[in-house]
C-alpha cells in the first residue's frame, strides 16, 4: 500500500530533483523512494557497525586487514 507524504524542499534540491527526473527514466517518487532506501541502509549500516565495534575490539579486530584475516 502506498500513501502520499508532502515534503517541503530548498529550491536548490527541488531544481536538482527536476533536473534528474528530466535526464532519467524516474519520476519523482522514484527518485525520493530510492533516496530514502540508500538514506536507511546507510544508517542501519552505521547503527550495526557502532553496535558491533566494541565486540570486534575485544576480539583485537581493529583494521579492515584484521576483518578480512578473519574472513579468509
Amino acid at each position: 500500500m502506498r500513501e502520499s507524504v508532502t515534503i517541503s524542499l530548498t529550491t536548490w534540491l527541488k531544481e536538482r530533483l527536476d533536473q534528474t527526473v528530466k535526464r532519467g527514466q524516474m519520476n519523482r517518487s522514484d527518485v525520493v523512494r530510492e533516496a530514502l532506501r540508500d538514506y536507511f541502509a546507510r544508517q542501519d549500516l552505521q547503527r550495526i557497525r557502532r553496535n558491533m565495534i566494541p565486540i570486534a575490539e575485544t576480539k583485537g579486530i581493529f583494521t579492515d586487514e584484521d576483518v578480512f584475516r578473519e574472513v579468509s
